[in-house]
């Protein structure tokens, strides 16, 4: 079968169907991962991340090409976990953008989108590395161009990628000796090729996409991984107590007014102001809670618990015409639940006050109508605030007692998203925001999530735990932000990093032998110990460490951590170590019994 050109619905089952071929094989693109860790995650992160844009996909379906495109690469950006997800969503980014003019596309214009891609993702990493998914995706790329010139048949176009994808996916031991060492080919380049596998298969009707593709997670019903990413991307707070209604008393209920409408920035019978959602947010905080913003294009949704109702709507009225009120008086609803609760009689709820025209009805407004003011200035910012990322209770305390306003919960497995960041950034009322990844795998999550942002933010590209936790230590308010910067940089570049974990199969690495069940002993990225026995594994460890000096070590227990090994561990390090002064706090991290920093 020959196809001469795709349109948005053949893109769309392409995608569809490429977004399975992934799901199916997370497990062994997964178990590529060079490092034997139980936590090796690039087919989650990747699954997840096109989880997300085959999601955006769905919920704007187009017969245009360029449309659909733009679509599932929104849906990938906001969704991309790890560096194999940004890069995923950098390919198709780039992508999208050649193709977006486009109702359907030819061999030569599919072949130059596949190549905008690559460049635009490689424009996005500081330091490519051959022998990964950036080469995979080259090569196949380069390969297209030159072949297009020679056919218009776009299924033989594909067919041509996805061989040369899987050529060069071989050839990735060459590149990186690593993976030459261990074994295996690069686990990015592998979920490449499942998702170009996807797109032939479709395009040749020899695969069929699986009723699962169409319904892909919701928050109501989420596989397995999405759920764990919904852990990923959960906030940590200090937690608030919460009281039931029945032992409210009506007067505590200070937000009283439950505000819902829309703004139709199209029909404003005058040009609408720039609309700053940060901004907008910031100001309906100061007399509100419960706040929601949904921008999309020219309709924006508000809903709020407001003291002051006339000022929301005022503010409002700035950027467009409101519709669709809905006013609801929370105290009047409150009683009269507390009167049939007495009663035993079931709770009827109060009909809503629909305002649909006269927005200045005195009985709604609290006190005089507001003079329309720009968000900005209705909310004071703080000079900084800081979003870290950590996986253990633990961890995050310590990171929140040390000056972190928001700490996503993740690391090495369960990555935050860009989304996650960018929602954590929005949160923060605050000038100048830094971010501390802590995890190599999440720097570029976090990068991407800055550029989005459109706020200052700066990425302290911290790699573990320990130098995210040395940098918030060397963080001093009164400083300028560039200064701050420097000497975070300066302090996490000063920490040495180590961690012990049990390897998930045999192999070799870097002459380590290691056989399945042993405990690995990690400094920085190099494997430095493998033994059978945990004493053993950080013994050898901590000798490695202990070559860079140090004055200062801290221990992080996990949570399989036992106190019978601590208290042997503590006890060995000072006899061998009597210079070095030890502390030890509880991290709660799971599958790494201990993380080490050596100061």
């Amino acid at each position: 079968m020959s196809k001469r050109s795709i349109n948005g619905s053949d893109f769309t089952a392409m995608a569809l169907l490429g977004a399975e071929y992934l799901e199916r094989n997370v497990d062994r693109v997964n178990a590529l991962n060079v490092f034997p860790v139980p936590d090796g995650d690039t087919g989650t992160n990747m699954n997840l991340t096109i989880v997300s844009g085959v999601r955006e996909l769905r919920n704007k379906p187009s017969d245009h090409l360029g449309k659909a495109a733009e679509a599932l690469s929104k849906g990938l950006l906001m969704g991309a976990r790890g560096n194999s997800g940004v890069i995923l969503s950098q390919l198709f980014r780039g992508f999208a953008k050649s193709l977006s003019n486009l109702e359907e596309a030819g061999t030569l214009q599919i072949a130059a989108a596949f190549q905008n891609g690559v460049d635009m993702a490689y424009k996005a990493v500081v330091k490519p590395v051959e022998g990964t998914i950036l080469t995979v995706a080259r090569e196949a790329a380069k390969h297209a161009v030159q072949y297009a010139r020679r056919t218009s048949d776009v299924v033989e176009l594909m067919q041509e990628i996805h061989a040369k994808a899987n050529e060069a996916l071989q050839r990735t031991p060459d590149l990186l000796p690593v993976l030459k060492q261990v074994g295996v080919v690069d686990s990015g380049g592998q979920g490449l090729v499942f998702i170009y596998e996807g797109f032939v298969q479709h395009l040749t009707h020899s695969g069929t996409i699986q009723e699962k593709v169409f319904s892909f997670p919701s928050e109501a019903a989420a596989p397995e991984e999405v759920a764990a990413a919904n852990r990923a991307s959960a906030v940590i707070r200090p937690s608030a107590p919460a009281s039931a209604q029945s032992k409210l008393a009506t007067e505590d209920i200070e937000f009283l007014y439950d505000m819902e409408f829309f703004i139709n920035r199209k029909i404003s019978g005058k040009p609408a102001a720039f609309f700053n959602e940060y901004a907008f947010k910031k100001a309906l905080e100061k007399d509100g809670d419960s706040i929601l913003v949904i921008a999309d294009d020219d309709i924006i949704k508000v809903h709020v618990h407001s003291r002051k109702p006339g000022d929301v709507l005022n503010l409002a009225m700035a950027y467009g015409e409101l519709t669709d009120f809905h006013i609801l008086n929370m105290r009047e609803q409150h009683r009269d639940l507390l009167e049939h609760e007495a009663a035993a009689e079931p709770f009827a709820p109060v009909p809503e006050y629909a305002l649909t025209g006269d927005i200045s009805s005195t009985e709604l407004l609290a006190g005089p109508a507001a003079q329309v003011v720009a968000p900005e200035q209705l909310h004071e910012l703080a000079p900084f605030g800081i979003v870290a990322v950590a996986l253990g209770e633990g961890i995050a305390n310590i990171f929140l007692s040390n000056e972190v306003d928001i700490v996503l919960s993740g690391g090495q497995t369960m990555n935050p998203s860009t989304e996650d960041f960018v929602n954590a950034i929005e949160s923060l009322p605050a000038e100048h925001i830094y971010l501390l990844p802590n995890n190599s795998n999440i720097i570029l999550a976090a990068e991407q999530a800055a550029e989005l942002s459109g706020r200052q933010v700066t990425v302290i590209p911290t790699k573990t735990i320990p130098q995210g936790l040395a940098a918030i230590l060397a963080f001093k308010e009164e400083e300028s932000a560039e200064r701050n910067a420097a000497w975070m940089r300066s302090a996490a570049e000063q920490v040495v990093s180590g961690q012990v974990t049990q390897a998930v199969r045999n192999t070799s690495i870097d002459g380590v032998d290691i056989q399945e069940g042993d405990y690995m002993g990690i400094k920085e990225k190099t494997i430095v110990s493998s033994k059978p026995t945990l004493l053993e594994a950080c013994q050898l460890l901590m000798a490695a460490m202990a070559e860079e000096g140090g004055e200062l070590l801290t221990i992080l227990t996990g949570e399989d951590a036992k106190e019978s090994d601590t208290a042997e561990l503590c006890e060995w390090i000072e006899e061998a170590y009597p210079d070095i002064e030890l502390e030890v706090h509880a991290g709660g991290q799971p599958l790494y019994p201990y993380l080490f920093a050596m100061e």
